[in-house]
């Protein structure tokens, strides 16, 4: 097996592994925010990626890399509160570079709100424990 398939097999099997009612109510997010949603389907879509996400990267991964009017918008959109339905942190956290960054900062609302800036905090590393 090389390197990207063995990185491949690490990321995959580090995957959050949703139980069929957590799917399920994914599911009925999904279908109640597409039924009611009228504006811009470039919103829609991103919202809905947002839900797919959320559970393998954590609330704290979504807050860091989006500002606070999109995560209320999303939210909003899905009819949902992240910190209610996604983890802090999801299996493949260590995944994003920005977040390692801002929890070796040490400070991560800071982070978030851009006090401190951090670069490439949306980049997301190709392996666990690579990101920082």
């Amino acid at each position: 097996m090389n390197v990207d398939s063995e990185r491949y097999q690490r990321n995959k099997d580090r995957l959050f592994n949703r139980s069929l009612e957590q799917e399920a109510e994914l599911v009925r997010i999904e279908r109640e925010a597409i039924a009611h949603f009228t504006g811009d389907l470039t919103e829609l879509e991103a919202a809905l990626g947002v839900l797919r996400i959320g559970h393998h990267f954590g609330w704290r991964v979504l807050v860091l890399i989006h500002n606070k009017r999109t995560i209320r918008k999303y939210e909003q959109i899905l009819n949902i509160n992240f910190r209610e339905v996604f983890p802090a942190e999801g299996p493949s956290h260590e995944r994003s570079v920005g977040y390692g960054w801002a929890k070796q900062l040490g400070n991560f609302w800071k982070a978030v709100s851009g006090a401190i800036k951090i670069e490439d905090r949306r980049i997301i590393s190709g392996d666990i424990n690579k990101g920082a």
